[in-house]
């Protein structure tokens, strides 16, 4: 670590506790204890990010050093945050979606209005609303890590050619000789 940055990290470590002093003195105990719980919760924050990187770095992962940091999103949106992450916005997307466990591919991203529309590309499913609701928020919740500028993820309605046709046993029409039994569909005429 060069002197520079260690002064710099120094320097804020007084800054933060020069404020904490001020806030204390201040009279409003719940605002000092509120702003030491968020100095402290900050902390856990950017400690677990940093253990993390230690230990993806330390993985002996061959290739680009930097992927395991990248393709982790505590790592990823901590360098993000800070404007350190060395992918565009697109990259990153497709990154977050390439570690979905719904198959889904990028319709547009519109980044005036923060809009990506996901188009799925394989079966999630059985197509009802909820589920197509789970792909929508675990994508969300993935590009949230690793490309916050996308702030609403829609999903269009699945190709209808690509998607399989779903059978149903057991429902042919009730046979009129049967008093109104079914028969099995495999004898059905």
């Amino acid at each position: 670590m060069s002197t520079t940055t260690a002064t710099t990290a120094e320097q804020a470590g007084r800054r933060v506790e020069e404020i904490l002093d001020r806030l204390a003195g201040a009279g409003d105990p719940q605002a000092s204890r509120t702003a030491e719980e968020l100095v402290r919760v900050l902390m856990e924050f950017y400690g677990a990010g940093l253990a993390r990187a230690v230990e993806l770095l330390g993985a002996g992962r061959s290739g680009d050093p930097l992927d395991p940091l990248l393709g982790d999103e505590l790592v990823a949106s901590l360098l993000v945050l800070h404007g350190l992450h060395p992918d565009d916005v697109h990259t990153r997307i497709a990154r977050a979606l390439g570690g979905l466990p719904h198959a889904v591919e990028n319709a547009g991203f519109d980044p005036a209005a923060g809009v990506l529309r996901l188009r799925t590309t394989a079966a999630t499913g059985c197509g009802c609303p909820s589920t197509q609701e789970s792909v929508r928020q675990a994508a969300a919740d993935s590009l949230a890590c690793f490309a916050p500028e996308v702030t609403a993820v829609e999903l269009e309605p699945a190709d209808a050619s690509r998607e399989p046709v779903l059978l149903q046993i057991g429902t042919a029409p009730p046979d009129p000789g049967t008093g109104g039994r079914r028969r099995p569909s495999a004898t059905a005429p």
